[in-house]
């Protein structure tokens, strides 16, 4: 097996062998955790309301305390892996996740639940990001390539399995644990993860040791709060003036985040954020697709569970196989994307752009046609291309975004990749309360919502040429970043 030297003088293998194999595995078990515990709790929250009596707010936090704490700390996370060793910071961020899925498991109250939910969603910012770092400054060349269609491959199949998963421990009841399953599952797979991860995980990290940046860190995780929860709650809040209020103030926050990075690098360049990433043009450009690529994803798979279970009366157990269906297209454009990334370059996730918007125009006239008589396999098959679509883009996306980036800042740019993601769902989720919801108010059933689903598609399909665009400024075919 090939290595290369890092910083330390520890060998690392660049992607051929056995080493290189049991790598990916271990990082992508991690992904596979944090992918289905983002989405796992939904189909999870009826059971828990009744057991533990939690009011209506209460059970809109137990998702929301972990994406939200998820999505403020990805980018300190991403960095504090570069800087300390992102073997370390994976353990440590490994081990906090499964100890708050614990916690989870044995919470007796609401208030318990959501404050560990909220630990959950910080171990897995440590955790996270030195996944697709530890890939990038793994693998090089093509077996990089394959190796982020992998990761797309696991992201995209934890997020659609996730709802389906949550149903079937719940339902099941075993060992009469109900739905303190759907937390206590990560124990064995979290341990498993953290020893072999300590046998087979090489350290890696910057060259040079640099400073914390505290400032920096209390400044971006305050304007991505400031931005993430209005996005995230004020939706179901019908908009009131304190959600634009924040969102001003988050985009300022920000806005003096950036003047304050600049200065520190010229300072010291100890800054939290690499800024030179956004010279790249394919980081750039990458990072905004990403950022449309979570706001695709936010409206459609919210806006099209509630087609299929409101609007054509579907049950969670008869809309399981179409979930499964989804899955399954993402996994193969995930491989396709595996296998093709290395010498199609942007073609691979511009073309997955072109199958999501072709299969939908298509989508919506069937649905528009029949709208409640829309028979199941109709309603599902599409579903496959659909997945397809998703996975030629997010493993494509993954490996251009991050394939050129330096060894020494791929902590950083994993955890701005991941931010995009994140903050590009909460926006999703918002756009959906004024394309869907305000057409189909919650509680809604019937020919309502599979009309105000219709009429959302096109803002789906509308998003997807804006990102086909931005895939413009990703590598062309033969050319470097």
């Amino acid at each position: 097996m090939s290595t290369d030297t890092q910083a330390h003088g520890t060998p690392r293998p660049t992607g051929a062998g056995r080493a290189a194999t049991i790598v990916l595995v271990v990082v992508l078990i991690a992904e596979l955790m944090n992918a289905l515990d983002g989405s796992i709790v939904h189909t999870a929250l009826p059971a828990i309301q009744t057991d533990t009596g939690a009011s209506s707010a209460a059970v809109q936090w137990i998702p929301a305390a972990y994406t939200l704490t998820f999505a403020l700390a990805l980018i300190t996370g991403g960095r504090l892996g570069d800087l300390f060793g992102r073997k370390r910071v994976f353990l440590t961020g490994t081990v906090l996740f499964t100890l708050a899925s614990l916690l989870c498991g044995i919470a007796t109250g609401p208030e318990f639940l959501v404050a560990a939910r909220a630990l959950q969603g910080a171990g897995a910012a440590a955790m996270v990001p030195q996944v697709m770092a530890t890939i990038a400054v793994t693998f090089q060349g093509e077996a990089q390539a394959k190796a982020f269609g992998m990761y797309g491959m696991i992201m995209s199949l934890g997020g659609v399995l996730g709802p389906v998963l949550g149903a079937v421990l719940t339902s099941a009841d075993i060992a009469g644990l109900g739905w303190r399953a759907i937390f206590l599952i990560n124990l064995p797979i979290g341990l498993a993860t953290v020893l072999f991860a300590l046998r087979f995980l090489p350290e890696s990290r910057e060259r040079q040791a640099r400073r914390l940046d505290p400032l920096g860190m209390l400044l971006s995780s305050t304007g991505l709060l400031l931005l993430a929860y209005p996005l995230t709650m004020g939706g179901e809040q019908h908009w009131p003036a304190w959600s634009f209020v924040l969102l001003v103030a988050g985009a300022l926050t920000l806005a003096a985040f950036v003047v304050q990075q600049r200065a520190k690098t010229r300072k010291n360049g100890s800054a939290l954020v690499a800024l030179s990433l956004f010279r790249s043009r394919a980081f750039a450009g990458g990072l905004a697709a990403q950022l449309v690529f979570g706001l695709v994803s936010g409206v459609f798979l919210l806006t099209w569970v509630l087609f299929m279970q409101s609007g054509l009366g579907l049950t969670p157990g008869q809309f399981a196989p179409a979930s499964v269906a989804i899955s399954i297209g993402g996994m193969a454009g995930a491989m396709l994307a595996s296998k093709w990334a290395g010498t199609h370059m942007r073609r691979v996730p511009q073309a997955g752009a072109v199958l999501i918007a072709a299969t939908l125009a298509g989508y919506q006239v069937l649905v528009s046609a029949q709208q409640t008589g829309t028979p199941f396999a109709a309603a599902a098959a599409p579903m496959v291309l659909v997945g397809a679509g998703f996975g030629m883009v997010g493993a494509g996306l993954a490996g251009l975004t991050l394939g050129q980036v330096g060894h020494e800042d791929a902590g950083s740019a994993a955890g701005l990749f991941n931010t995009a993601m994140q903050l590009g769902t909460a926006l999703g989720i918002a756009t959906a309360s004024l394309v869907f919801f305000d057409h189909a108010p919650a509680g809604s059933h019937g020919t309502t919502v599979t009309e105000a689903f219709a009429g959302s598609v096109w803002y789906v399909v509308a998003a997807l040429a804006v990102m086909w665009a931005l895939m413009f400024r990703l590598p062309k075919p033969g050319k470097p970043a």
